[in-house]
């Protein structure tokens, strides 16, 4: 059962604390990056803010249990000095943390819109809260010169424990490389390999990557970011064998396949969504992974449909598939675990949402009623084992899981569902409660 008492009711779009950073729980945190140390979980994230002008310095808030989301500060109060040079940024972009030993390493960037004259540094503490030590720079770009963009670090680890540094935002694409953990920096200095790339009639828009092995399933897994961050981003996901690729989605594309439609390429798992009567949520992106023992989560921002300036955190379960693919939640996370589902539990009223690869704007709900599978009237579950079900639709097969979850829109407790068919079409669904 999920602890109601411990989930926050916060009010979207609330100007009372918009200058009170000190309330800044989930409100303002663009391009989260989460890591856990000890009992805490930790979200870095870009200079940002919904009016007036970021101070730079890279924000940081921390947690007990995903959910409940506290302001610690920044890390720096200023743009280090090699990267402002470089750039000429006002603030800090897309952080990343990792841990060589005993000393943390906060991964930054900087640059301006629309431009690759780009800066990825690095710098160390023996606290995760820092003081930080700038180190200077890990890899820089020159706006004009074809290739990557050198922003939007994560910093990864291959199955034998080498780190890695995957990186790049439009323009040349998405590079991987390897990191010598002794000085946090490449171990030869280059661009590394290419592994992602977007055609130019979409202005090449993909960014944001994070990569996170899956030792049981023995796939690296990249997520990236495709299209706008402020209108229509949402999540798209492929896997290797290999952390330097070539990384394919479901159907057999290889991400850095531009000869077909640009859409056509990486299972999209999140995007724009409203379920009834709410104003749903837009562009989520920029997501990191967070594998916590044997549970996976999503952690992204997102922004509001009616005024696009303002973004949240949102953190959402990451359930696999039995062919070893992602998926998140339709809702966030509330503390819900994966637990047996009896079959006549799933009987009644669901909006479900399809994730179409070529709508990447906010898609509506839709109502079905389903079966246990004994009314052939209606859709019907078909329960494959514990908590997977097949979800029969009228022109298509969804096989997926059901887990309890926690209804954000009309605040109870619910179902939800996850499921993708054979082409990769991804539905996320919920259970309707009361009518």
């Amino acid at each position: 059962m999920i602890d109601s008492n411990n989930i926050p009711n916060e009010t979207i779009c609330d100007r009372a604390n918009l200058y009170d950073e000190t309330k800044w729980t989930t409100v303002n945190a663009h391009d989260p990056a989460i890591y856990k140390d000890g009992g805490w979980y930790y979200v870095f994230s870009t200079d940002a803010q919904i009016e007036g002008e970021a101070k730079p310095g890279i924000q940081i808030r921390k947690s007990r249990d995903l959910i409940n989301w506290q302001w610690v500060g920044r890390a720096f109060n200023e743009v280090p000095p090699p990267a402002k040079e470089w750039t000429g940024a006002k603030g800090l972009w897309a952080p990343d943390v990792t841990k060589f030993g005993e000393t943390y390493y906060l991964y930054y960037a900087a640059s301006q819109f629309g431009k690759s004259q780009s800066f990825i540094g690095v710098a160390t503490s023996k606290n995760i809260e820092g003081p930080w030590e700038d180190q200077g720079e890990v890899f820089k770009t020159k706006h004009g010169e074809e290739g990557p963009n050198a922003i939007d670090p994560n910093i990864t680890f291959d199955e034998n424990g080498k780190p890695w540094m995957v990186y790049g935002s439009f323009f040349g694409g998405i590079f991987v490389a390897e990191i010598n953990p002794t000085t946090g920096k490449l171990r030869e200095y280059g661009r590394g390999n290419l592994i992602a790339k977007r055609q130019i009639s979409v202005e090449g828009a993909i960014e944001g990557p994070y990569i996170v092995y899956h030792p049981k399933l023995k796939y690296y897994y990249l997520f990236v970011s495709y299209d706008s961050l402020a209108s229509n981003y949402n999540i798209r996901v492929a896997r290797s064998k290999s952390i330097s690729g070539p990384y394919v989605d479901l159907n057999g594309n290889e991400m850095t396949n531009t000869m077909i439609s640009p859409n056509d390429v990486g299972l999209k798992i999140l995007g724009g969504y409203k379920f009834q009567h709410t104003e749903g949520w837009v562009a989520p992106g920029h997501n990191s992974v967070l594998k916590d023992g044997d549970n996976y989560y999503v952690c992204h921002h997102i922004r509001t449909k009616k005024d696009k300036r303002w973004h949240y955190l949102h953190i959402r379960k990451v359930v696999w598939t039995n062919d070893g693919w992602p998926l998140v939640s339709p809702e966030r996370y509330a503390g819900e675990e994966e637990v047996p589902i009896q079959r006549n539990e799933i009987s009644g009223y669901w909006e479900y949402i399809c994730m179409d690869k070529d709508n990447n704007d906010q898609i509506e709900s839709q109502l079905i009623q389903v079966s246990d599978g004994k009314n052939n009237q209606l859709e019907a579950w078909k329960q494959l084992s514990n908590n997977r079900f097949i979800l029969s639709l009228k022109d298509k097969e969804i096989e997926g899981i059901v887990m309890p979850g926690w209804d954000w829109e009309e605040w109870h407790q619910t179902l939800v569902f996850m499921g993708k068919d054979k082409h990769g079409d991804v539905i996320l669904a919920k259970k309707k409660m009361y009518e």
